[in-house]
């Protein structure tokens, strides 16, 4: 592929300096889900709530309407990672063990060919709000307890969030990764670990500051929503919680040999040990559990004032819209969401449904604002799925043999389920420094895993992927089916086109196309395939693709 140095460190600089650009979407009004998008709607859509639009797809959406696509998007049966590692486990010689290259493989499966494509997305947007990581030395070995755990993610995106809250806090991956698994009780100087305490109220439902139901602070300087005071005393609701099993014997409790451990303790919930649990009164929120409170009842009185504090719908559908859609959503948009997890219409708290509808089917998803604050930069995974979607990929192996992709020189530095922290891959918050995102007082998350070096990487990366495939093995086990983009090679202007309305919902600029469509015709002996090449690439790499509008 001849791609000159000129433009690609021209990409690079402009990647670097201006990634949040003004809208260049058209100005139609969509406020009904009933609505039948038009094919730029309807990419725009597919981009926001699934791995990425195909042509099939648009037209299938643009058919049969918003309302009747996201019904029956509910209403699919949910493909299990779970079920693709139980079975590599068993067609492995015995003694052999899975790494969490079975998983990577069933993500990439699910994200690029899975039917319940809006549960899959919600799901990946969920593990960068409920983290664990394969970074952790123990679930480096748990490739099925990672696996359920993210298919319990996608189980309860289309549930209520109380019960997603209940099902991540008694998995026993998060149990690990979050040091809640084998708490103990108060007992002489030692005090119960405090971590879980911390992340579930910090991370996982109300956030640090007082919020009104529009994401604005409460009050200036911002009100804390909790005190030290606070994580101790909900510390002690996470005590007694370990391994299930038959019986709730110290062995069991500490994870000994004896009694022998259960064989599905890697994602079977874990149970409270009364001997462990915390007896002592616990003090959290306004709220007093009485000592000698049982486990059981102490995590559903604590999981309950979690739940129902006010913060809860305006901290998670702030997170769901930057994951999903904007990286600076309106106060009003915010306040919209959080009016549909406060009540879905029938008196329902935190329906994940209505949640869902409200963040993907708002006036702002559907039309950019024209605003220089709208839009969100395309994180790296998102960018290598909207390519494998697009352009329908076959994996000779069948089995999609991507592995890590933490390199951030010859790969894209970012891999599904191995975030760094529980602070996941960049903070909602995250301001470059020294920007005129940071001037501006706005956010860009993702560009906290976004510098020289890393820019350079994906270009490398996708230039080198677009022609040859991705994956591992020579040839490459995953390859593109270019056949409609060759179809239209002779005809550069069609070419171009079809891959705006795939790649960027029609939104490519007059200047961007003319610089594409000049390169694709600057050497006349470019054969089909290169002009092909040139096209998807110079489109990928431009910093009208990397910024999601």
């Amino acid at each position: 592929m001849n791609v000159s140095r000129r433009y690609t460190s021209y990409v690079l600089l402009i990647a670097l300096i201006t990634l949040l650009l003004a809208s260049c979407g058209n100005n139609v009004e969509t406020t009904s889900d009933v609505v039948q998008p038009t094919p730029e709607q309807a990419s725009r859509i597919l981009t926001q709530a699934t791995f990425g639009p195909t042509a099939e797809e648009i037209s299938r959406l643009s058919n049969i309407g918003t309302s009747a696509w996201f019904n029956d998007q509910f209403a699919k049966p949910q493909t299990l990672h779970f079920s693709y590692i139980n079975q590599s486990q068993g067609n492995l010689p015995a003694g052999q063990s899975l790494s969490e290259d079975a998983f990577l493989e069933s993500f990439w499966q699910q994200a690029v060919n899975g039917d319940d494509q809006l549960r899959q997305r919600v799901a990946y947007a969920l593990s960068q709000i409920f983290v664990i990581s394969f970074q952790n030395d123990t679930l480096a070995g748990m490739p099925r307890g990672v696996g359920h755990y993210y298919d319990m993610l996608g189980a309860y995106a289309f549930g209520n969030f109380r019960d997603l809250l209940e099902a991540v806090s008694l998995h026993p991956a998060m149990g690990i990764y979050l040091s809640s698994l084998r708490n103990q009780k108060t007992i002489g100087a030692r005090v119960p670990d405090e971590n879980y305490a911390r992340e579930i109220m910090q991370l996982f439902t109300i956030g640090l500051r007082m919020l009104n139901q529009d994401g604005t602070d409460t009050t200036t300087p911002a009100t804390a929503t909790y005190t030290n005071d606070d994580i101790k005393g909900l510390a002690k609701v996470f005590t007694g919680w370990s391994w299930a099993g038959p019986d709730k014997s110290s062995g069991r409790f500490f994870g000994n040999n004896s009694p022998t451990p259960d064989p599905n303790r890697d994602w079977l919930p874990m149970q409270n040990y009364p001997a462990y649990h915390e007896v002592l009164p616990k003090d959290f929120l306004g709220v007093s559990i009485p000592a000698a409170t049982s486990g059981e009842t102490s995590l559903m009185i604590a999981l309950d004032t979690l739940f129902n504090h006010p913060n809860v719908g305006p901290f998670i559908g702030r997170q769901l819209i930057q994951r999903l859609v904007t990286s600076n959503p309106s106060p009003a948009y915010i306040a919209r969401v959080a009016a549909a997890f406060a009540n879905n219409g029938q008196g329902i708290r935190g329906d994940m449904r209505a949640v869902i509808k409200a963040v993907l089917l708002d006036p702002e998803a559907i039309t950019p604002s024209g605003s220089n604050t709208s839009g969100k930069l395309r994180e790296p995974v998102i960018r290598l799925a909207n390519w494998m979607r697009a352009f329908h990929v076959k994996s000779s192996s069948s089995r999609f043999l991507i592995t890590s992709l933490d390199n951030t020189q010859n790969a894209l530095g970012q891999t599904p389920m191995r975030s760094p922290s529980v602070f996941n891959f960049y903070r909602p918050e995250f301001q470059p420094p020294n920007t005129s995102i940071a001037a501006a007082n706005i956010v860009a998350p993702e560009m906290q895993i976004t510098e020289e070096t890393s820019v350079v990487g994906y270009l490398n990366f996708m230039r080198g992927v677009i022609q040859y495939g991705a994956g591992t093995g020579n040839p490459r086990d995953i390859q593109p089916d270019y056949a409609a983009e060759l179809s239209l090679a002779d005809t550069p202007d069609l070419l171009v086109d079809r891959i705006n309305l795939l790649m960027m919902q029609n939104q490519m600029s007059p200047t961007l196309r003319s610089q594409i469509l000049t390169a694709i015709n600057s050497n006349s002996r470019n054969s089909p395939l290169n002009k092909v090449y040139l096209a998807i690439f110079l489109t990928m790499a431009s910093p009208e693709y990397l910024v999601q509008k």
